[in-house]
């Protein structure tokens, strides 16, 4: 179901719970707005749906990327980026990596470990900033 964007920062600003097996909904809801937004929109986090929960989705291959309780395992090659949100109104400056690795569960919750680069790795950033409370 295509969820409304959340837009208060006092909500957003709290740290997500860690995701189970029974947030599958939560899941499929981030997929679904992601898709209807995907005209202005590379990735979401579930507090961003309203769902405090470690959920991230980043839209930068050919097949959305689902990352539950997402973790950041190395980061390295820092650069000054400019960033917008679908909650927050306005772009604003931020530090980045440029390449980083993570670890965290499939959208069936198997394990798996990841690297990134680049732009990708700047929007896995930025969902697991809102999974920590952190608003840019």
């Amino acid at each position: 179901m295509v969820r409304p964007i959340m837009k208060d920062p006092l909500f957003l600003a709290m740290k997500a719970e860690p995701a189970v097996e029974q947030d599958q909904d939560v899941i499929r809801d981030l997929q679904d707005t992601l898709q209807a937004c995907r005209d202005r929109c590379v990735g979401m986090a579930a507090n961003m749906i309203g769902q405090r929960k470690r959920i991230i989705i980043v839209s930068a291959g050919p097949v959305p990327l689902v990352m539950v309780n997402p973790r950041l395992l190395s980061g390295r090659d820092t650069y000054e980026a400019e960033e917008g949100c679908l909650s927050l109104p306005g772009i604003r400056k931020t530090t980045r990596y440029r390449h980083i690795t993570v670890a965290y569960l499939d959208s069936r919750f198997k394990p798996k470990t990841g690297s990134f680069e680049g732009y990708p790795a700047q929007i896995i950033q930025h969902e697991l900033d809102h999974c920590e409370g952190i608003l840019i």
